[in-house]
């Protein structure tokens, strides 16, 4: 496409028809886009209309802003919304500050948020959304930290303004549903500036009578009407409290800091005063409700314990039974025995075991002995023949051995007269010259011995032959 002249060039030749001057769609929005972009940042305020978002895909909302007289499409990135901190909805008052944008595709305009507060009460719902993420994650909110109320309190503290309907509600319901209930009621301040430290005060109050519950109560109201409730310090002081807290503030869509904490939250207060006195009927119906089952337990337990003892008694029965079978045929065995039928026959019993044992041993001896003199002849027979045996191969020597000893004995020598001579002291005396003369000595001859005296000593041998 050819452009004859800039468009942008003042008002020369916008108003005329002639084809040097006409866009393409897409260049008219470029053109748009581009005048739009300059545009400086704004500061706008308005009221929410239109909400859509957050989008399923992208996360960013799309709505529109709107006064009395006018409205423009706005479009909030993801990143934005969530760092509002609340959920954005219609009719909300914002504020602003971002640039307006052409979408090429549609040439659509739109007002692009970069930044987005809440004016108004959206202001004091912002603050009290970071107020409710930051005790929620000190763990205030915890489930687990929430405690656990008697389903039926015989006393109960009604912390309240006393001059409102709300306290009147609270008694009226109380009486009519359980009259058994003991009510103390601590007033205070519910609003304004001070509303704060009053209520601090009398929770202490109430506190400090013991009772199971503690309601804390006030009727409808204004957002700001509320925000006595979304106090940090009352807040703190409910989940603190000693005694279990019960909020019923304002009406059902109201939600405040200290419903959040508390121990329960009910929708209104008469809402809350039912939820710790359960109706007289409710309660009577309840006892009946558990004696029938009770009665039906214990029933169950005693038929339960019935059958078991029918069973136990049957296997101890049975256990008996058979325990005296067995010691009646055990006695009827021992009574069957002739010791205890006649008291001597035991005795008589081992006399005739003894004779018999005597005549077996009397017939066994004379048959041992000939047994055993059998065994000994034929052991000396062995014995004999074996020492013949062992003797005989050396006979021969022994006889060549008393020979030889025999030709080498002393007493041989001495039968062919020789004489061996042996002093006092009994020694053999074989040099002359060891004796002396008068010496006794002893002469052994072959035959016999005799006594003499030594009357001459030579030491030269002298042989007489005959």
């Amino acid at each position: 496409m050819a452009v004859g002249r800039n468009p942008l060039a003042g008002d020369m030749g916008l108003g005329e028809s002639s084809s040097e001057n006409m866009l393409s769609v897409s260049d008219a929005i470029s053109l748009a886009k581009a005048r739009v972009g300059g545009m400086p940042t704004l500061v706008v305020t308005g009221e929410v209309s239109g909400f859509r978002g957050p989008n399923a895909r992208s996360g960013h909302c799309y709505f529109q802003v709107k006064d009395d007289e006018s409205a423009m499409d706005v479009i909030v990135w993801r990143n934005v919304y969530n760092s509002l901190g609340v959920g954005l909805r219609d009719g909300l008052t914002v504020v602003m500050h971002g640039k307006f944008d052409v979408y090429k595709g549609t040439g659509r305009l739109s007002f692009i948020a970069r930044k987005l507060e809440l004016a108004g009460e959206g202001a004091l719902r912002q603050k009290v959304a970071a107020l409710a993420r930051k005790l929620e994650a000190e763990g205030l909110m915890a489930p687990e930290r929430k405690r656990r109320i008697p389903r039926f309190c015989e006393r109960v503290a009604v912390v309240t303004s006393t001059s409102g309907s709300v306290l009147d509600d609270v008694k009226r319901t109380l009486a009519r549903r359980n009259p058994l209930v003991r009510i103390d009621v601590v007033g205070c301040a519910v609003q304004g500036p001070y509303a704060v430290d009053s209520i601090l005060r009398a929770l202490a109050v109430a506190a400090s009578a013991d009772p199971e519950a503690i309601l804390l109560v006030r009727g409808g109201g204004s957002f700001e009407d509320l925000m006595t409730f979304n106090d940090e310090r009352l807040a703190r002081a409910v989940a603190a409290s000693p005694v279990p807290v019960i909020t019923g503030i304002g009406h059902e869509p109201d939600t405040s800091i200290c419903d959040m904490v508390s121990d329960r939250r009910a929708s209104t207060p008469t809402a809350a005063a039912e939820s710790v006195a359960p109706a007289i009927n409710e309660i009577v119906d309840a006892i009946e409700g558990r004696r029938q089952r009770m009665g039906a337990a214990l029933l169950a337990m005693t038929n339960a314990e019935r059958s078991r003892l029918d069973m136990a008694s049957g296997r101890a029965t049975q256990a008996l039974t058979g325990h005296i079978a067995r010691k009646r045929v055990m006695v009827d065995a021992i009574s069957s025995r002739r010791c205890l039928e006649d008291p001597f026959a035991f005795i008589e019993d081992r006399s005739v075991s003894l004779m018999q044992t005597e005549q077996r041993l009397h017939d066994a001896i004379p048959r041992m002995l000939a047994h055993q003199d059998r065994t000994v002849q034929v052991l000396a027979q062995r014995l004999g023949g074996g020492a013949k045996r062992i003797v005989e191969p050396h006979a021969a020597s022994v006889q060549s051995f008393a020979a030889s000893l025999d030709a080498l004995s002393p007493l041989r020598v001495l039968a062919r007269g020789y004489a061996i001579v042996r002093d006092e002291q009994g020694g053999v005396v074989a040099d002359a010259t060891a004796l002396s003369v008068g010496q006794r000595v002893d002469v052994l001859l072959g035959k016999g011995s005799i006594a003499a005296s030594v009357t001459d000593v030579s030491d030269s041998r002298r042989i007489t032959h005959e």
